[in-house]
Parts: structure tokens; sequence; C-alpha cells
């Protein structure tokens, strides 16, 4: 879904060119001419961004910023200041206030584009990268302990799921992907599975050489008991 931005400013020829070139490059913008009308906006629809003039006809962008700030719904709004104060004092006071960006007119708009993309980012960073492994179709998330194939989930004990991720490496696994050697999970499976098989041929004379001991141990202990008695 394409981001949707809120402007508020009051110079309708700066407004038109803002929006026709954010929409150009993919955003949604709604436009207000003055505090009023944004703060209707910002309560009946939700925005990805705030784009705000200080100086406008009914008020203070600052004073906008205040409220935006000690509201509980609208305090992460990210919000980009535009205005002709271009002093340094005007800045630090926006930034303090609750702004996270501040760019003073005039403007090139492919700097307003490159920070709305920048403010975007910080306001919704990406998933890391490390906690779902992609592999072709496969898919590994490691922080909820699943695998996905074609988008589906993959019914893996906890077990299984372990030695897919050790397989995975052994696979090829870089830092951040899975190297797409193979798109599909069953080689792994058929792996996880050989391990498995594996596991018990070991466990298995162990376990019958336990049995063979046990029972002589407790033999000692019956006999042990009888001398005492």
């Amino acid at each position: 879904m394409n981001p949707r931005l809120l402007l508020i400013d009051d110079d309708v020829r700066l407004t038109d060119m803002v929006g026709d070139y954010l929409r150009r490059n993919g955003y949604l913008v709604d436009a207000a001419g003055s505090l009023a009308s944004g703060r209707e906006q910002l309560k009946s629809t939700a925005y990805d961004a705030l784009l705000l003039d200080l100086m406008l006809p009914d008020g203070d962008g600052l004073d906008l910023t205040r409220e935006l700030r000690a509201d509980s719904r609208l305090r992460r709004l990210p919000l980009l200041m535009l205005t002709a104060r271009g002093e340094p004092m005007d800045r630090i006071v926006g930034l303090e206030l609750g702004a996270d960006d501040y760019l003073p007119k005039p403007f090139e708009p492919r700097e307003l584009l490159a920070r709305v993309k920048a403010l975007l980012r910080r306001a919704a960073p990406e998933p890391q990268a490390d906690d779902v492994l992609a592999f072709g179709r496969l898919e590994i998330d490691l922080g909820a302990r699943h695998a996905r194939l074609d988008g589906k989930p993959c019914d893996l004990t906890g077990h299984q799921f372990e030695l897919l991720v050790v397989l995975a490496a052994i696979y090829g696994l870089s830092r951040w992907t899975l190297k797409p050697d193979t798109t599909a999970i069953f080689p792994f499976l058929v792996l996880i599975n050989l391990v498995v098989w594996v596991g018990y041929a070991l466990w298995i004379p162990l376990i019958f050489w336990l049995g063979r001991r046990f029972p002589f141990e407790r033999r000692g202990w019956k006999r042990a008991a009888a001398v005492h008695v």
C-alpha cells in the first residue's frame, strides 16, 4: 500500500506542486490550507507522515506540533516541517518540540522526496533479515520458529525445525540470505529424517547395554542386603 501523507500549507501553488511531485513518485497526498482543516483530517484519516508549514493563517504550526506529541494516537506520527523560517533557533525549537526533520523554503523537490523516504524508513524499520531466512520458495522464521514453503506453514516438530536450521547453514547460509541451491524443502526433510534415524541407531545399542547392566546391579544390591541381614 502506498504511504499516505498530509500536507498542511496555505501556499496553494506550492501545495499543488509538491502534491503532484509526490504523487508521481507513488505517494497518496492530502492537502489542508489551515490548522483547523488539518486537525479535522488528522482525526478522520490515518496518515504515514505529516508535512507541516509553521506559518499558517489560523495559527502557528508549532502549536499543532505540541498537540500531536501530547496525543497518544498521533505522538509517533513522523513530522517534517516546511517553513520559510530559516534561522537556526527556529529549527532548534521545532526539533525540540517533536519535529522529526526540518526543511527550509525554498527547497528542491528531490530533497523533499529524499527526506520523506528517510522519514518513513526511520518510522517503520524493515524486519531484521537475520530473523527470516529466505531460500527460494522456503522461508525459515527464526523468531517464530516455523518454516513456510510457498507461503504455507510446514508441519515440523521442534527438533526437526532445529535440524532444518543447521542443515540450511550447511547448504550455504550467508549472514543475510540462503543461497538458492534448491527451491523445495524435500531435500531438507530427507536429511532431517536421516539424522533422526542415525540418532536412533546410535541410541539403541546404548539402551541394550544399560538394560543388561542395571539388572546385574539390582542383583548385587539384593545379595548385599541379604548378607547384611
